[in-house]
């Protein structure tokens, strides 16, 4: 048996690596390998190429084109008209300076404010310097908010509730989710269903006419009621599934921010921002409303998502207005809130904007593929059986149940042979339904709207619907250390200052005066973290970064007065914190009229511009070369142990040097000539269980590479720690790696490089992105975390981007695909499994679906070119549809994922869809329910031994009962394709077993009691219990068809071999 665990024939199995990237090269329209970025050309291509039945159902989940063309012509024409407006204001702002000055209304008290809306919106809508000035700066507005500039507002909601209703909230008007009556109209859309209507009312008029109203009605009444219900069905089941797209939607657009109230930081919604609130600024972060800078150090803003313009934009007191939407890119600041909702640009593009969030996913695509190759089938098959249908009955060989001919030349009447030819068309129609797989491509986004609810328990909001099902093809996971792989919990457990080592406790550390005071100077005044101390008492409250927190602690510890500090000193610049420098600065002006530029940042780095250092007796003491070894022998100590190293360092300047006002901005601050104080040891443990998930990962052939901006010790140290490293590997070069000898290397040499790499250490975003673009150009599904704005080019370019929820910043949360909401990698790993249990429910529903279509198909055609009447009737085909269409779908998409999907290789991406296993259990199945049910359509009344005149419609009665039933029994087959037990895990699954139960019941009572609309019989317990025996067969017969070996050539290359032409179609790509 090939059946082997990590075997390439494996259901799921991937191995194979495609080296197209973006599936453009593809001659196949239906094999897109990232939709992410795919041109309008390619998506055009695919959705001509299929075979569609019902548009407007089949793309509702896919990109409206037409709509996405519609929506970026409104989103240039608003931004034209914005700048158009602002350029006219300016101009007469201009010429009223020039004849007799400006004059700004006064303020109009409006309630309990002494500004009105009127008078606030134009100020920052069209950038009036002028008018700002009148009402005396951002502090002039402050006071007219009623705003502490430095504290916030109050938090009371008496207070929020008096800003909501002055200045309205920070909403937008959305345009009305589709009403449930939409989705009924939309499933009304379906060509064939349309068809089956006109022929049951056409039946509906030519029964009642020949038959009376009594008995008349009943032949086109039942297909009605049958079109009817899969209707209905249809529509309440794409409902439910519009409603979980909604709340994902609602998720992702609620953003999380800090405002200060009452002095202290606190995170709200952006929904809850209200004017006068006060909001820090920090390098990755959307503005959240229109408003006005209070204070910025080196703050530049991207403004392309309103002017259209990719152009960094620096803001100062000159140049202090603030719009929604856009990105600060640089720097840090704060920003009183002066406009929120539709009183800002943003919110008036928001609410003119229709938001389509439609997407194709590369699975849907190939789906589509599929669908359009079974499609094709199945309309020739149905036109085949209607034109040997229509022949037999109108040459007089199709019989009544008595013998005699339905057709007799000049002698039947003009409507019973319309009558009869409505009955053969509607057969064949049926056939069409049955055989054009509708529901196959919508079965995608029914399991991605199931999965995407399920990853939201297990911390993974997904923002692109595509990267749920890419996961489970990713080869490799490209993750961050700090907060991903450890828990972000950093305290400060050791210093080496002065050329000693002290290990910190819970009392004060012993340091000498000097060093103490310039350190608490450093720590208060180069940081934009914060330190709350409650008036009444307390705890004191410490926010920012975890390393900042980290260090700020370390601060108190010392007496660190923090508000007395920043109060009595004035900041003249900062060099705010980046990646690629990995150090950030501060020069401060003391009370006594000194200057002291503060750097802390990676230890190796800041060492390295040290020219002295403090001693413990508070000397100054020249760095020599063996002094700089002793020091990088501590950090390489500290870094073993798996501290983060971080040195603190200071160097005075004189007063006159510093640049003016005007020129201060462009200040690049001295960072040569420090003098060292200290460098500290920051303890961040791993986090519990990240060991189990990178070993899980690992046996899934997944592999983890750790890409982080600590130095290589540190990073080490961790990756033995998580089990990225085993103890005894090879832990040298290229295994590990710094980012500036990875960046060194040509192309070529990355790309060998890169398939070595465990550990990247000392990395800047820019060596990540490298790195992504080495493993995807060596066929690497590449999936990649990111928390910094800098990672964003990353997120983009990986195959699947990853954000953190909490430490990441708004730019890297929309540059990515999938937001891990906890920043914990064991959630990675849940969204691997995710990944490939898609993939998996997907091939479960395929194998379920082409079961049903080829026999169903089968037998119609066997018994309509052979006796000229089908065993299978137009409502029972609908009702076999309902059962394999929709409740199928919901049944086999809604599998929760099971641990045996991390026991194989990654799904690769040009693996067939229809894999050989899959082909082996359909045929097994089918070639079973036809050879079973074409005895019974033959030989069925001699062998049941069926007497009277009721004795075909008794036999076609039992025919379609086994048909519903072998699918019943078939669908337990299904769920494990490759495994031999099939029940493990069914009671966890509810959906599953109700829509099994509900299918069967339904089943007793449409046989039972509804025979006159389905022209069945109701059967003996006798017969039942043979329906019931020929069903329960198909599961011992599954176990020995997965004992039949199957080839690991996938089975559609042995045709496309053997016939060149077929190379480009629809399945091909498959």
């Amino acid at each position: 048996m090939n059946q082997s665990r990590g075997s390439r024939s494996d259901l799921e199995a991937g191995g194979s690596r495609s080296g197209d990237l973006d599936g453009e090269s593809s001659s196949s329209p239906f094999y897109i390998a990232r939709t992410k970025d795919a041109s309008v050309d390619r998506l055009k291509r695919w959705r001509q190429a299929a075979l569609v039945l019902n548009a407007s159902r089949r793309f509702r989940y896919t990109l409206d084109l037409k709509k996405e063309e519609e929506k970026q012509h409104t989103l240039r024409k608003i931004r034209a008209h914005a700048q158009a407006i602002r350029a006219a204001y300016l101009f007469k702002e201009a010429a009223d300076q020039q004849v007799n000055g400006i004059v700004v209304p006064k303020p109009s008290p409006t309630g309990d404010f002494p500004i009105g809306q009127e008078e606030l919106v134009p100020v920052t809508r069209d950038h009036n310097f002028a008018a700002l000035q009148q009402y005396g700066g951002v502090t002039g507005l402050g006071d007219l908010l009623k705003t502490n500039l430095d504290k916030g507002i109050h938090e009371d909601d008496a207070d929020l509730l008096k800003r909501k209703s002055a200045f309205g909230s920070n909403t937008y008007p959305r345009k009305k989710a589709r009403s449930f009556w939409r989705f009924l109209w939309e499933a009304w859309q379906d060509l064939t269903l349309i068809i089956l209507m006109v022929a049951a009312v056409a039946s509906l008029a030519l029964g009642i006419k020949t038959e009376g109203i009594e008995e008349g009605w009943y032949d086109g009444g039942s297909i009605a009621f049958a079109v009817l219900l899969v209707i209905v069905v249809t529509a309440v089941s794409d409902y439910r599934q519009s409603l979980q797209f909604q709340n994902l939607n609602e998720e992702k657009r609620n953003i999380h921010l800090e405002v200060i109230r009452g002095g202290r930081r606190v995170e709200v919604s952006i929904y809850d921002l209200v004017v006068g609130d006060v909001v820090p600024l920090n390098i990755g972060d959307q503005v959240p409303a229109d408003g006005i800078l209070i204070t910025g150090h080196s703050l530049a803003i991207d403004e392309s998502s309103m002017t259209g313009e990719s152009k960094i934009v620096r803001k100062d007191s000159k140049n202090p207005f603030l719009m929604s939407g856009c990105k600060v890119a640089d720097g840090n600041g704060s920003m009183l809130v002066t406009s929120v909702g539709t009183n800002t640009e943003w919110g008036m593009l928001m609410a003119s904007i229709s938001e389509d969030t439609g997407e194709e996913t590369p699975l849907q695509v190939r789906l589509n593929g599929v669908a359009t190759f079974i499609g094709i089938v199945g309309l020739t098959v149905a036109l085949l059986v209607l034109i040997v249908l229509l022949v037999r009955y109108f040459t007089g060989h199709t019989k009544n149940a008595n013998g005699s001919p339905q057709f007799k030349a000049g002698k039947t009447k003009f409507g019973d042979a319309i009558d009869g030819a409505i009955k053969i068309v509607t057969i064949a129609v049926t056939i069409v339904v049955v055989a054009v797989p509708e529901g196959l491509p919508l079965a995608v986004t029914l399991t991605l709207a199931y999965s995407m609810r399920k990853m939201m328990a297990d911390k993974a909001l997904v923002r692109r619907l595509s990267a749920c099902e890419t996961m489970g093809s990713a080869t490799t996971i490209c993750s961050d250390k700090t907060g991903t792989l450890t828990l972000n919990q950093m305290a400060v457990v050791e210093a080496f200052t002065g050329g000693r080592k002290i290990v910190l406790s819970d009392d004060k550390p012993d340091l000498s005066p000097m060093l103490s005071s310039l350190l608490i100077e450093g720590i208060a005044l180069n940081t934009n973290g914060s330190v709350y101390m409650p008036e009444t008492g307390g705890d004191i409250e410490v926010s920012g970064s975890p390393t900042e927190k980290a260090i700020l602690q370390l601060g108190i510890k010392l007496g660190m007065n923090f508000d007395a500090i920043r109060s009595e000193s004035s900041l003249l610049h900062v060099f705010p914190f980046n990646s690629e420098k990995k150090r950030g600065g501060a020069a401060v002006k003391l009370p006594n009229s000194e200057v002291h530029i503060h750097w802390k940042g990676a230890a190796e780095i800041v060492l390295a511009c040290c020219t002295k250092y403090l001693d413990p007796n508070d000397n100054l003491v020249a760095m020599d070369d063996e002094k700089s070894k002793i020091f990088r022998k501590s950090i390489e100590d500290m870094a073993a142990r798996s501290l983060r190293c971080v040195a603190i360092a200071y160097r005075p300047h004189e007063l006159e040097d510093v640049p003016t006002d005007g020129q201060l901005s462009e200040w690049a601050l001295p960072d040569d000539d420090l003098v060292l104080l200290a460098i500290v040891g920051i303890k961040d443990p791993c986090r519990p269980g990240v060991g189990d998930a990178v070993r899980l990962c690992q046996k899934a052939g997944v592999k983890v590479r750790m890409v982080t901006g600590d130095n290589l010790h540190t990073a080490k140290a961790i990756a033995m720690e998580c089990g990225i490293l085993a103890p005894d590997s090879d832990a040298t070069q290229p295994t590990l790696i710094e980012g500036t000898a990875f960046r060194e290397l040509s192309d070529k040499q990355r790309e060998d490089c890169a398939e070595k790499i465990s550990v990247m250490g000392r990395s800047s975003p820019n060596d990540k992105l490298l790195l992504v673009q080495a493993l995807r150009r060596r066929g690497h599904v590449v999936a990649v975390t990111g928390d910094g704005t800098n990672d964003a080019p990353a997120l983009h370019e990986a195959d699947i981007g990853l954000a953190m929820g909490i430490q990441g910043t708004e730019v890297a949360k929309e540059s990515s695909d999938i937001i891990i909401l906890d920043d914990n990698f064991a959630s990675v790993v849940k969204v691997v499994r995710w990944g490939r249990s898609v993939y998996a429910n997907i091939q479960k529903f395929i194998q379920f679906q082409l079961t049903v279509n080829v026999a169903a198909l089968i037998i119609n055609v066997v018994a309509a070119i052979s006796s000229g009447d089908v065993p299978l009737n137009a409502v029972q085909l609908l009702w076999v549809n309902l059962i394999m269409d929709t409740l199928g779908a919901l049944a086999l998409a809604t599998e929760p994922p099971t641990d045996h999907l991390m026991d194989r290789p990654p799904v690769g991406r040009r693996e067939p869809l229809i894999t050989n296993i899959m082909w082996r259990n359909l045929l097994v199945q089918a070639f079973y329910q036809v050879t079973v049910l074409l005895v019974l359509n033959f030989r069925g009344i001699s062998i049941l031994k069926l007497h009277g005149s009721n004795a075909n419609t008794v036999k076609n009665t039992l025919i379609f009962n086994t048909f519903v039933l072998c699918q019943i029994f078939n669908e337990f087959n299904a769920r494990k394709p490759d495994e031999f037990n099939i029940f493990k895990g069914i009671t966890k699954n509810y959906l599953f077993i109700g829509i099994v139960t509900v299918t069967l019941v339904l089943q007793i009572i449409i046989v039972e009691f509804l025979g006159k609309f389905t022209k069945t019989k109701p059967l003996t317990w006798n017969l039942w219990l043979i329906s019931a025996v020929i069903a329960f067969i198909s599961w011992p017969l599954a176990v020995l068809g997965k004992l039949i070996p199957v080839p690991e050539t996938p089975l559609f290359k042995y045709f496309t071999r053997m016939i060149p032409g077929r190379r480009n179609s629809p399945e091909g790509s498959q």
